[in-house]
């Protein structure tokens, strides 16, 4: 298994992390088990949570699996989104990141984590707030790295600015989304990332299962046809259109295509380890099995091809093109 570094933490990751939204919901504990075990006994040493995750379910299946060997783990979590009735049990202010993380640990039976993600920007909450619950949680050892999911560039940056400012615990790792038909990462926040040293653990890199090419048949099941963030999420029809033109490209060159599409992410410079994630250890082997695929830049250049490249941040598209 070949490893990363994580940001700048000195932290050596596998080239994959898998991802356990799925852990107590479409897979119950025996398939959960049979997808952790899968991923150890590839090397797989990077796992990530949210407290969100089926109620919290996910969280104390994912520790009870790693109860006795936690030390050879990565475990990251997430808070932000509501975790109880009450009116401030969510959001990204000190005191709900404090009992969140409590909680989490309780459920994943350990004394910390390496990274705790904002699992959303918090309108309502001014960013110095949020970074310095990190920093209390940084001292008091429960949290090792900060981390931003689904965060802007600008705002990213900004929480830099103010960490270093301030000399507190800087940011570590981001979570956006990116697969081969959401590329708005490449625009700024891949390079952004790059520039700071921060690490990037991209999710849905097979798009929610677009990219298997299954929805170009009637009557498909999976995320996009019951799930309505899904199907609003890749609601554009050139967005099937071009799973349909991948998926044709992976058959004549003998690639499965959601092992090509976490591949394709995976290759990108500033990627650290793509979220793979499945409802079985069946479906999860396709992306186990793009570390079987040599994505030289060539390859990557041809699959970027069939898809839409988006517009640079200044818009300047005729000085792109040249």
């Amino acid at each position: 298994m070949e490893h990363r570094l994580l940001g700048r933490t000195g932290v050596r990751v596998s080239r994959l992390c898998l991802g356990t939204m799925s852990f107590g919901g479409d897979a119950d504990e025996s398939e959960s088990a049979k997808m952790y075990r899968a991923c150890r006994e590839l090397g797989i040493n990077f796992f990530d949570c949210a407290d969100q995750y089926n109620k919290g379910r996910s969280e104390q299946i994912l520790g009870e699996l790693m109860r006795g060997h936690r030390d050879e783990l990565v475990i990251t979590t997430k808070c932000y989104n509501p975790s109880g009735a009450d009116i401030n049990a969510r959001g990204g202010s000190r005191r709900h990141m404090t009992r969140a993380v409590e909680a989490s640990l309780k459920r994943l039976g350990t004394d910390r984590v390496e990274v705790l993600f904002l699992h959303q920007t918090d309108p309502h909450t001014p960013i110095e707030e949020t970074l310095r619950g990190m920093e209390d949680l940084v001292r008091a050892g429960k949290v090792l790295y900060p981390g931003l999911s689904n965060h802007s560039a600008w705002m990213t940056q900004q929480a830099i600015g103010i960490q270093e400012m301030r000399g507190w615990a800087r940011l570590q790792l981001l979570q956006p989304m990116y697969n081969l038909v959401k590329r708005q990462a490449e625009v700024e926040i891949l390079p952004m990332a790059a520039a700071n040293g921060v690490g990037v653990i991209p999710y849905s890199p097979a798009g929610g299962g677009l990219l298997s090419g299954k929805y170009a048949e009637k009557g498909a099941q999976g995320r996009i046809a019951t799930n309505k963030m899904y199907t609003e999420r890749y609601a554009e029809p050139w967005m099937h259109e071009v799973a349909a033109k991948f998926a044709g490209f992976c058959k004549q060159r003998g690639m499965h295509p959601v092992s090509a599409a976490v591949a394709w992410v995976a290759a990108h410079p500033a990627v650290t380890a793509p979220i793979i994630g499945a409802r079985s250890l069946a479906q999860l082997q396709a992306s186990l099995d793009a570390l079987k695929i040599d994505m030289t830049p060539a390859l990557r250049a041809e699959i970027g091809a069939l898809s839409r490249t988006p517009p640079p941040a200044t818009d300047r598209l005729e000085e792109a093109k040249k």
